[in-house]
């Protein structure tokens, strides 16, 4: 089991001795949304980054394996460049393995609608393109460390369709559908729904792939 879309309230610290010692999966999915204090208050939610940031270092520190992903908007009424910088900034001191970005959009008789002057949409797509840029980064440093490590994955695709023979799997740290794919060779057919140990031998800015080694 992962835990998705998480608040990180402070009982979320409870759960991740339990994922340190196997009993859940070390995958969490925090919609931590914004970083600058600022814009956390006009989206009337918690506004303490910097503690957030502690606790996320703290969660690494009792479980060096956990996966964390999370979801952030840009262009929120009256984002300012300042503000975006700081969520920036904020987004490479956090490191989260896996991230998601929106860009917001008004919906009608929304209360965020008169909360501040609407970001122009050229302004919205350039902050979007940078932020997905930046995560791209982040996310290969993260994948590299997989590299020469082996991993048990579990397999989802197999079959001609594939390229190169290869099959597509996830790892503990792969929401299907959602996160990346472990692209696996192997000697011998693969079966959906199999469980391989797989040696990583490259990774990419979102996916990894490697040979199975065992069963």
């Amino acid at each position: 089991m992962r835990l998705h879309y998480v608040y990180p309230y402070p009982h979320v610290d409870e759960v991740i001795a339990l994922m340190a010692e196997g009993k859940l999966l070390p995958y969490l999915d925090v919609p931590f949304q914004y970083a600058a204090p600022s814009v956390l208050r006009r989206m009337r939610r918690p506004a303490a980054q910097e503690k957030t940031l502690e606790r996320i270092h703290a969660w690494r520190d009792i479980c060096p394996d956990i996966t964390l992903r999370s979801t952030f908007i840009v262009g929120f009424p009256g984002e300012t460049e300042k503000e975006f910088a700081f969520l920036l900034d904020w987004l490479d001191e956090a490191a989260l393995d896996r991230v998601g970005c929106f860009r917001y959009e008004p919906v009608k008789g929304a209360a965020a609608n008169d909360l501040g002057e609407a970001v122009p949409p050229e302004v919205k797509e350039e902050r979007w393109d940078r932020f997905m840029r930046r995560q791209q980064a982040i996310s290969a440093r993260r994948l590299k460390r997989h590299v020469g490590t082996r991993q048990q994955i579990i397999i989802d695709e197999v079959g001609p369709q594939m390229a190169n023979g290869l099959a597509k799997g996830r790892s503990k740290g792969d929401a299907p559908e959602i996160d990346g794919t472990v692209y696996v060779a192997s000697r011998r057919p693969l079966r959906v729904g199999e469980f391989a140990t797989v040696k990583i031998e490259r990774a990419a800015e979102y996916d990894l792939h490697g040979t199975v080694v065992g069963f």
